[in-house]
């Protein structure tokens, strides 16, 4: 199974402001030394950072990565890139084409890196959770709950008894009977949603599969994840529009529609029956 060979930069902007100042010191080094950092050992990141050789195996750990040599490959791959776009927020008064102009390429920017944080045998065991689950239940707060209902419409074509809530109350009653045959999925941007991570505890407790859908890192909601994929969301600062609002939820728009097409792929046979049955009711309806 591929796995990516890019993101290391992505993950280390997405990290950064959560590591401890140790962590953070060397971080910021490879971010302003990348073509340097890659050639280093443990030893001398962590001199060059005035830091230690155990900071730099920590902040490996506290990415989500195997080891140093994990990370270096990722930035290697970063670098031979050819050079992006960036994120770039709008002011007050722009004019529509600039408009235009700066949202497609924030849009297009999130899609790109959420890909290269793809981990893809992570991402193949949320395929067969989804493909194995009895009932599917999606659930997220506010744009999130926009999320989860796009994902609710997207399942149902697959002949899965799927739900999906954004409000806790009508969430418990349905949370309240779910077992071993039912997948949970929590869909979070910041990961911090009190809502979306109390919710995804108790169907873990009640023994149900649990997927999360985050930036990437550790938080609430991923701590009770059998499964945690993530978005990029490095650029979603304040801003006077908070562009970046937008390119996270086509962020996570872009991960639910990867996970159907996958489940599409692996069942094709019975998707294109569904397909089928669907299409003909349609043309019933509309008389033909």
């Amino acid at each position: 199974m591929k796995n990516s060979l890019t993101g290391g930069l992505v993950i280390l902007n997405e990290m950064k402001d959560k590591l401890p100042p140790s962590e953070r010191k060397i971080a910021q080094f490879i971010l302003d030394q990348p073509h340097e950092a890659i050639h280093c050992t443990a030893s001398q990141l962590g001199e060059l950072s005035s830091t230690s050789s155990a900071a730099v195996m920590r902040l490996c750990k506290s990415l989500g990565l195997k080891g140093l040599q994990e990370l270096k490959l990722r930035i290697s791959g970063d670098l031979q890139k050819k050079p992006g776009s960036k994120y770039r927020d709008i002011q007050p008064g722009e004019q529509p084409d600039s408009i235009v102009e700066k949202v497609t390429s924030n849009s297009m920017q999130a899609i790109n890196e959420t890909t290269e944080l793809v981990d893809y045998e992570t991402l193949e065991r949320a395929v067969e959770l989804l493909k194995s689950a009895r009932r599917i239940h999606f659930f997220g707060v506010g744009a999130s709950g926009i999320v989860a209902k796009d994902a609710q419409q997207k399942f149902l074509r697959m002949n899965k008894s799927t739900s999906a809530f954004t409000d806790l109350h009508n969430a418990v009653m349905n949370i309240a009977n779910v077992d071993e045959q039912d997948v949970v999925f929590g869909i979070s941007f910041s990961g911090e949603t009190y809502e979306t991570a109390k919710l995804m505890e108790i169907a873990k407790e009640k023994g149900a599969k649990t997927i999360s859908l985050t930036r990437y890192g550790q938080s609430p909601v991923t701590n009770s994840a059998d499964i945690s994929l993530f978005i990029s969301a490095s650029r979603e600062i304040p801003a006077p529009f908070r562009s970046g609002a937008t390119s996270s939820r086509l962020a996570q728009l872009h991960m639910i529609d990867i996970l159907f097409v996958n489940l599409v792929t692996d069942q094709y046979e019975e998707a294109s029956a569904y397909f089928n049955e669907i299409t003909d009711v349609m043309n019933r309806l509309k008389g033909k």
